[in-house]
């Protein structure tokens, strides 16, 4: 107890000068992206240090254990999950319950392991400084313990909540997949589940990626309910994408996944905290708190499978361009967040902020037809593109 108290005390004289900014959602992220956690990869004391502060946090709310009158999860995952001799890591799913006597349960879930010191899944695989994912996904943590202190404050719902920071998702979803593996409760029960991971960065256009909002009929006319008259949201209809909530789509309950966009400091030791932004931390996690208090008197929430066109698509691909798209960009084409060193599209020439409108002569509305292209092509083939630079076209050869 002693040591967050400390921590507390530390960060205090950083966020006097920032007194717009409140004051726990910062603390929570500066903690958990702190060098003193070594980038919280699965397994380790760093991963141990933020799994007992998110505990700590949890009961300063007022929620009690999830899991069996216990506040961890404990499962094992291969520490190269590549190969089949690895030694094994034990991950723990941070799991606190707000309970309501209710019939069913929402679930609220962040990942908060990540990289370490970037041994693997790091985009810059030569730097092993700590890797400390202040957006990926201490953002998302902060955001989940913000929403679960407003929910607290209300005494009659019609559902109960259960708050779960995931273990293992870098590595590959391993804590969400334990957890609907041995679920803390019947998943008969659960009405949805709404996941964060990476909303650390919303733009100055407050544009919020949603995906899975085709997990249900009633999503759209529920977020459109909620939604700020400043905000975008893009939505996409898929329950398969790289985070949690997958986990949970694939034994049949709604879902939605909220995220701010990828950027250039994404999976490098250069996604630190000085870099999120709080406030819009605050306003994504309002959103959602609006979000639950809808979604709470539906007794039933339908479901339904989606096409899940992005896992279909990415099965087909033989040739990648070495770009990170922006995920909420919503004009014509494909914004590009950052170029990738040593990859096709620095090798041709694209710059980060480039926006592909042309790719081996066919036209790119959206990132979807930037997809589709690729999936049409083979490594050593040669294409031209062309992109809007500072709203000026710029016309290139590529070689895949």
């Amino acid at each position: 107890m002693l040591k967050f108290v400390c921590v507390n005390f530390l960060f205090l004289s950083v966020l006097i000068s920032h007194a717009q900014i409140p004051q726990q959602i910062q603390v929570d992220v500066v903690y958990l992206a702190s060098d003193e956690l070594e980038g919280r990869a699965t397994g380790t004391k760093g991963e141990n240090l933020a799994a007992n502060y998110i505990v700590h946090r949890m009961k300063s709310i007022g929620l009690s254990p999830g899991n069996m009158n216990n506040w961890y999860q404990s499962f094992k995952i291969p520490a190269n999950p590549h190969q089949s001799n690895s030694i094994e890591l034990t991950g723990k799913n941070v799991i606190g319950y707000l309970d309501r006597k209710a019939k069913n349960t929402i679930i609220i879930g962040a990942h908060y392991d990540h990289l370490g010191h970037g041994v693997v899944g790091s985009m810059a695989p030569n730097d092993h400084h700590i890797h400390n994912g202040a957006d990926d996904n201490a953002s998302g943590v902060s955001a989940l313990l913000w929403i679960a202190e407003k929910l607290a404050g209300y005494r009659k719902l019609n559902h109960n909540f259960l708050f779960i920071a995931f273990s293992g998702e870098e590595y590959g979803l391993y804590g969400s997949k334990a957890f609907m593996e041995n679920p803390s409760i019947s998943s008969d029960k659960i009405t949805a589940m709404i996941n964060m991971d990476m909303v650390g960065r919303l733009n100055a256009e407050k544009v919020i990626s949603i995906s899975g909002v085709g997990t249900s009929t009633q999503w759209k006319n529920i977020l459109e309910e909620v939604k700020p008259a400043d905000f975008g949201f893009n939505y996409s209809e898929s329950g398969v994408g790289p985070s949690d909530h997958t986990s949970f789509y694939l034994k049949n309950i709604p879902v939605l996944h909220f995220f701010t966009g990828q950027h250039k400091d994404y999976h490098k030791p250069t996604d630190d905290s000085y870099l999120v932004n709080y406030n819009g931390i605050v306003e994504i996690a309002n959103i959602i708190t609006d979000l639950c208090m809808k979604l709470d008197p539906i007794k039933n929430l339908d479901f339904q499978k989606t096409k899940d066109e992005n896992k279909q698509m990415a099965a087909d691909f033989k040739v990648t361009l070495g770009v990170m798209p922006d995920y909420v960009y919503n004009g014509t084409g494909m914004r590009i967040d950052a170029v990738l060193e040593g990859r096709a599209a620095m090798k041709a020439g694209m710059k980060d902020g480039d926006v592909l409108i042309q790719l081996a002569g066919k036209d790119i509305k959206d990132i979807y037809d930037y997809m589709k292209i690729l999936s049409e092509h083979t490594k050593g083939e040669k294409v031209k593109a062309k992109v809007l630079r500072k709203g000026i076209e710029v016309e290139m050869e590529v070689e895949f």
